[in-house]
C-alpha cells in the first residue's frame, strides 16, 4: 500500500498492532459469532486491554491518547476482517462516547468517560425513532420537566448496544410547539443494566454495578439483521425514565445541533468501516483468484479478472484518500461537514461494488458461508443506510454546493 501524507511512522505502527490483533483473534471466530449473532465479550475484552475502546480520548479521561487519524486506521483494519468488531468499537467510541466528551460538563466527563474509555461498560446513541430517521427533527420522544429531573417517555429503534451497553447519549423532544422543532430537542445522558449479565461477569467487563441506573430504560428485543449479525442492535425503550437535571447534555434545545455534529464525525468512521470491508473483498478476491485454476491456469491471468481486480483497487485508493482527508481536516479542528458527506458516500458505495464483485469473483464458493466474501457482501450494505442513507450524503453535498436554493 503507498504511503499517504496524512500518516506517520506512528501511525503504521497503530495499522501494524490492530491488524496483527484481527488476524490473529477476530478471524477465526468472524464466521462463528457471524451466524449465531453473538456478541464477541471475549474480543471485546481484548480490544478493551489494548485500549481501542478509548482510543481517541485523552489519558486523563482512561483513553488511550490517540490521535482521531490513528483512530479511523483502527477501525479501518478491524473491518477488513469483521465489520461488527468494527461497528462495536465505532459506534462505541463515536457515537456513544464522544459526544459526553465533547458537549458534556467536567462532572460528567468525570463520571461517564473513564468507564467508556476503558471500556468498562459499553455506550450508545439514541436517535432514531420510528417516524424520525432520515427525519432526525422529527423526535417524537419527550422529556417532561419535573422540577429538579426530567421525565422521558417513548423509544429509540435500531440503537447499537442497546442491549449489551449500559450508557447511552439520547435526544427528547423538551419544546412542544411546532415552531420550535429542531431548537425544542435536548439531549441526555441515561444508564441502565447490561441484558448480558453472565457474560459480563465471566469476561470482567461491561457491566459497573456501582453506576446509578436510570429507572424505566429498558432493552427491546434483538433486531435479527442481514449483516452485522454479531452486533447487538435494539430498540431502546423509556417508560417515565427519571432523568436527574445534571444528566441533561449541553444546553437546552441544543440536542438537534449537537447531534448533527456528532453524525458529521460518525460518517468519517462509516466511512473508514466501509473502506476496511472493500479492502478486505480486495484480499480475499486477489488470494482467491490468484489461486483458483480454470481453464489449466489462474483465473486471475485472465484479463477479465484482472480487470476487475484492478478496477477494485483503483477505487480504494479513491476512497482512502477521500476518507483519510476528512479526518484530517477534523483533527486539524477545520470544517469538514461536506468532506465526511463525501468519505460516507463513496467508500459505502465502494463497499457494495466491491463485496459484490468479490463474490462473483469466487464463483459458486462466493454465495457459500465457507468464504468470508459472502459475509462481507452482508455486512457492507448497512454503510449505505446507518448513519445518513446515501440520499441524505447527496442532500448534503448539494447544499454545500446550491446554498438557498434548497430547502
Amino acid at each position: 500500500m503507498p504511503d499517504f501524507p496524512y500518516l506517520c511512522d506512528e501511525h503504521h505502527q497503530v495499522r501494524e498492532i490492530v491488524r496483527d490483533f484481527a488476524e490473529r483473534e477476530i478471524r477465526p471466530v468472524a464466521r462463528e459469532l457471524d451466524r449465531d449473532q453473538r456478541f464477541p465479550w471475549a474480543t471485546v475484552k481484548q480490544m478493551a486491554e489494548l485500549g481501542f475502546l478509548g482510543a481517541p480520548w485523552p489519558e486523563d479521561l482512561g483513553g488511550a491518547g490517540m490521535d482521531y487519524l490513528s483512530y479511523i486506521l483502527l477501525i479501518e483494519e478491524l473491518a477488513r476482517v469483521d465489520a461488527s468488531h468494527a461497528i462495536t468499537v465505532s459506534a462505541h467510541t463515536t457515537l456513544g462516547t464522544s459526544p459526553i466528551v465533547q458537549f458534556g460538563s467536567d462532572e460528567q466527563r468525570r463520571q461517564f468517560v473513564p468507564l467508556l474509555a476503558q471500556g468498562r461498560v459499553l455506550g450508545g446513541f439514541g436517535l432514531t425513532e420510528t417516524d424520525a430517521g432520515s427525519d432526525a427533527g422529527g423526535t417524537k420522544t419527550v422529556a417532561e420537566d419535573r422540577g429538579d429531573h426530567y421525565v422521558l417517555r417513548g423509544s429509540k429503534i435500531f440503537i447499537t448496544h442497546a442491549g449489551v451497553g449500559e450508557i447511552f447519549v439520547v435526544t427528547a423532544r423538551t419544546d412542544p410547539h411546532p415552531e420550535k422543532r429542531n431548537d425544542g430537542i435536548t439531549s441526555f445522558i441515561v444508564t441502565k443494566d447490561t441484558v448480558d449479565l453472565d457474560a459480563t461477569r465471566a469476561v470482567g467487563i461491561g457491566h459497573d454495578p456501582d453506576l446509578p441506573k436510570t429507572p424505566g430504560v429498558k432493552a427491546g428485543k434483538k433486531e435479527e439483521k442481514m449483516g452485522w449479525r454479531a452486533s447487538d442492535t435494539r430498540e431502546l425503550i423509556f417508560e417515565d425514565a427519571v432523568v436527574p437535571k445534571e444528566h441533561m447534555l449541553g444546553e437546552l434545545g441544543q440536542g438537534f445541533r449537537n447531534f448533527l455534529s456528532t453524525l458529521d464525525s460518525g460518517r468519517i468512521g462509516i466511512g473508514a468501516l466501509a473502506l476496511g470491508i472493500a479492502q478486505g473483498a480486495l484480499d480475499e478476491a486477489v488470494g482467491y483468484t490468484s489461486t483458483r485454476r480454470q481453464f489449466e491456469r489462474p483465473i486471475a491471468s485472465f484479463q477479465g479478472v484482472h480487470f476487475q481486480l484492478a478496477d477494485m483497487a483503483t477505487e480504494l485508493q479513491a476512497a482512502r484518500h477521500l476518507v483519510y482527508h476528512a479526518a484530517w481536516l477534523y483533527q486539524q479542528g477545520k470544517a469538514h461537514k461536506t468532506e465526511a458527506a463525501m468519505a460516507k458516500l463513496y467508500a459505502s458505495e465502494l463497499a457494495m461494488r466491491a463485496t459484490t464483485a468479490a463474490v462473483q469473483l469466487h464463483g459458486g464458493y462466493g454465495y457459500t458461508a465457507d468464504y468470508p466474501v459472502e459475509r462481507m457482501m452482508r455486512d457492507a450494505k448497512v454503510c449505505e443506510i446507518g448513519e445518513g442513507t446515501s440520499e441524505i450524503q447527496r442532500i448534503v453535498i448539494a447544499r454545500s454546493l446550491l446554498g438557498d436554493l434548497i430547502d
